[in-house]
């Protein structure tokens, strides 16, 4: 453990900063009823106001309808070329929903039905795909929650893949965050659908609702809604340089508020924080000794990229220790969580990353283990 904070102290200080810099302002507070700022650079929450609120979806259903398509077209049971014949039931009217006006029997591509439904926000479109999937819109919508439970979602369940509201049908700011990554991070390949400004089917042209598209250079998606109240609704992501943001508004009184506080919204996380990598992939943050291997120390680290975000002209009130639980045991596999390294900033618990093994260990031979289990019972 010494060892390790050793390193850590003499590692945190050489990350370049300024004392000069201001300390983050208080955030903002928006004329919504809830919302949430997520880094997806780092994987952290900046901001959270009612996040877990449990809100009808509505429009922003589709974020996960999109995702159980993109994901079939992955495991290779759609094609983005393969041609779909809309049933009558998916292109029928109902009272002014958003679509993008298919036709019975006419054959469309699963490409135009993602762009209608991702810069439209096509319900028809939706349903046709829903019905490819599973027979049925309602059916998508098992689907849609063994991904909300694999992304580890707690506030968020569907019942349809349009976002028609229904008492059992929900998600929340902070559930949709993480749908919204979860699309950047597993679909990269389709996320640019999401910038496009407009789309024309059927000769009509019908432009995306997202504002933000026009208004800030950086944003690149995602979704806009509403619900039966007249509430509205916005998931915007913006990147600047390498650094990605997500914000989720929700219920706001009118369509140009949920752009402008969504857009002091990203500001605020662009201008008060920073990302900073504390560590690169595998690099090492400690060694440990290991009882029964092959080898007697397991380095240990991270097995990606780990970045985190701060208050601006806050890194020299960053420190870390590291915990790991003894004895620590062969066999080992690489990517075992090993222990956890607990940050704080000013000396305030702030965040707890796992650090896991950066090598295979495996069992040593029978004499070893017999030597190390004496060894053990004097420890």
């Amino acid at each position: 453990m010494k060892r390790a904070l050793i390193f850590l102290f003499a590692l945190l200080p050489t990350l370049a900063f300024s004392q000069e810099q201001e300390q983050s302002s208080s955030p903002p507070i928006l004329a919504a009823n809830s919302y949430a700022l997520y880094d997806y650079t780092s994987g952290q929450f900046l901001v959270e106001q009612n996040a877990n609120a449990h809100i009808p979806p509505a429009q922003l259903t589709k974020l996960m309808t999109a995702y159980v398509v993109f994901s079939a077209i992955k495991q290779g049971k759609l094609s983005l070329t393969r041609k779909l014949l809309p049933s009558a039931y998916a292109t029928r009217m109902q009272n002014d929903e958003p679509r993008m006006y298919l036709t019975a029997g006419k054959e469309v591509s699963v490409e135009e039905l993602l762009r209608g439904l991702i810069v439209q926000s096509a319900n028809d479109a939706a349903r046709v795909l829903a019905e490819t999937l599973a027979n049925h819109e309602m059916a998508l919508a098992d689907a849609m929650n063994n991904e909300a439970q694999q992304l580890g979602l707690k506030d968020t369940h569907f019942v349809n893949a349009t976002g028609t509201p229904d008492a059992q049908h929900y998600s929340s700011a902070h559930d949709l965050a993480l749908i919204a990554a979860a699309l950047v991070r597993d679909f990269p390949e389709y996320y640019h659908i999401y910038s496009q400004r407009e789309y024309q089917y059927n000769g009509i042209n019908q432009f995306n609702r997202n504002r933000l598209l026009w208004m800030d250079p950086f944003v690149d998606g995602l979704a806009t809604g509403n619900n039966e109240s007249e509430e509205f609704y916005m998931v915007a992501s913006a990147k600047r340089d390498e650094r990605r943001l997500i914000s989720v508004v929700i219920g706001t009184a009118t369509e140009k508020l949920r752009s402008s506080e969504s857009q002091r919204l990203l500001n605020y996380g662009f201008q008060d924080f920073e990302a900073i990598r504390l560590y690169a992939k595998d690099q090492l943050v400690s060694s440990k000794y290991v009882w029964k291997g092959t080898a007697k120390e397991v380095e240990i680290g991270f097995r990606a990229d780990r970045y985190i975000t701060i208050p601006k002209g806050r890194r020299d009130a960053l420190k870390a220790t590291l915990e790991t639980k003894q004895p620590i045991l062969a066999p080992i596999d690489r990517g075992q969580q090993i222990g956890t390294l607990h940050l704080t900033l000013s000396d305030k618990p702030f965040l707890d990353l796992p650090v896991v093994a950066l090598e295979d260990i495996p069992l040593a031979n029978v004499f070893s283990r017999g030597v190390d289990n004496i060894r053990l019972l004097f420890q």
